[in-house]
């Protein structure tokens, strides 16, 4: 017979080899257990489990086996029995205090509303601001003609800073929008980490003046003295000695101001129709995209609809002037109400949502979601609508409030 010692030391080795399998298997169960059902296996279960994976004569009988109590290797057997069990049973603590602990709601919306983290925020002017910096070079989109490679360094080498409250999906739509409007890119995509880098996937201008022309308009370009201070939207009427005719602006270029250089309204970096001046000297650097004319002889394109393109195109000695459209008050009140931190969002009622079949009141809007509905369009739109109003799939809703409860909102109504 061995002696007792080197029993005890091969039942170790024999339990760690044998208890792997089990331990493993107890930690994965306590862990599925307390996160899905919030219980914990008892640990005469775990016992159980773990004897019957080891295949020791089928669980806890092995232990009174009188074939084991008697065998020269009883000590060894015992011992490795003990192993396993103590293995399993610390596996499946492991596991159930993992599972107490991981969130229990993992969502879509959860992963979206991940923050920039605090060291990359600033303080500037009162507000939290953070700058966005682009890692590498933006890359290219399939599909799409490679970026020009001064354009691909002025988006790497941008200085980007937007508030720093946002969440980093918000972070990464805006960003990807004021590319698209600054650089008039016919496609952007942005990831964002917490660092505040992004990566940027970008497409070159294509087509340009033919996607700012609204469905079922032509774009017609004229010579004309063209006033000062105009941009891309501006509401123009062009007189001529046979027609008056209105329309919206699409580009514009004036005169040239002292610098020597041609001056353009509403045309942004990247598009192909960039002046030189004269002498054969390099073009000038573009425009922002919010440029406006200097006045002056020059050339104006504007939006408007088939007949009367074809007329402008027989006239002669056009005049160019610019239509009035007043102050913008409800800019001035959505102004306000983003700097009280109140944002507007667009909501349509999913079908066996809670808003479906029931009335505003009946579900409480205000008091339950902390929204306010400016408007709802069920068969036509009803501005404040009270708390009669039903709500059925499809209908739209325009509400109000801060982003926290937008989203909450939002999720719950689709």
């Amino acid at each position: 017979m061995t002696a007792l010692p080197f029993d005890i030391l091969l039942g170790i080795y024999l339990g760690v080899l044998t208890g792997i399998i089990p331990a493993l298997v107890s930690g994965v169960l306590g862990f599925l257990f307390k996160y899905v059902t919030d219980v914990s296996i008892p640990g005469l279960g775990v016992v159980v489990l773990a004897l019957a994976i080891a295949g020791i004569n089928g669980g806890l009988l092995a232990l009174n086996d009188p074939t084991i109590r008697s065998s020269e290797n009883a000590a060894s057997i015992l011992t490795a029995i003990i192993v396993v069990l103590m293995l399993a049973l610390y596996a499946h603590a492991q596991g159930d205090k993992l599972g107490a602990a991981a969130p229990k709601r993992l969502t879509i919306k959860s992963l979206r509303d991940r923050t920039l983290n605090t060291d990359v925020i600033e303080l500037v002017g009162g507000r939290n601001q953070v700058r966005l910096t682009v890692l590498g070079e933006p890359s290219d989109i399939e599909g799409y003609p490679p970026l020009p490679a001064d354009l691909r360094q002025e988006i790497a080498d941008g200085e980007w800073t937007f508030p720093a409250d946002l969440p980093i999906a918000e972070l990464e739509t805006r960003f990807a929008d004021r590319l698209q409007s600054e650089f008039d890119l016919a496609d952007v995509t942005v990831d964002l980490d917490e660092a505040a880098r992004a990566r940027v996937a970008a497409a070159p201008p294509m087509g340009s003046t033919s996607r700012r022309v609204p469905a079922g308009k032509r774009a017609v370009s004229l010579s004309a003295l063209v006033p000062t201070g105009i941009a891309r939207g501006e509401s123009v009427r062009i007189v001529t000695p046979e027609t008056n005719v209105t329309g919206t602006v699409i580009a514009a270029r004036s005169g040239t101001p002292p610098g020597g250089t041609t001056a353009a309204a509403a045309t942004p970096a990247g598009d192909d129709d960039t002046l030189a001046t004269d002498g054969g000297e390099e073009p000038p650097a573009p425009l922002p995209a919010a440029a406006t004319t200097t006045g002056g002889e020059g050339r104006i394109t504007v939006a408007v609809s088939r007949s009367e393109a074809t007329t402008l195109l027989s006239a002669t000695d056009p005049q160019v002037v610019v239509c009035s459209r007043g102050t913008r008050r409800e800019f001035e009140l959505v102004s306000l109400l983003r700097r009280s931190g109140v944002q507007f969002k667009k909501v349509t009622v999913a079908a066996g949502g809670p808003l479906d079949g029931h009335t505003i009141g009946e579900v409480g809007v205000r008091d339950s979601y902390n929204i306010l509905i400016l408007a709802a369009k069920h068969e036509k739109w009803q501005v404040a609508p009270r708390g009669e109003q039903p709500l059925s799939a499809g209908d739209q809703l325009y509400v109000i409030g801060t982003s926290e409860s937008l989203d909450r909102f939002a999720e719950a109504a689709t």
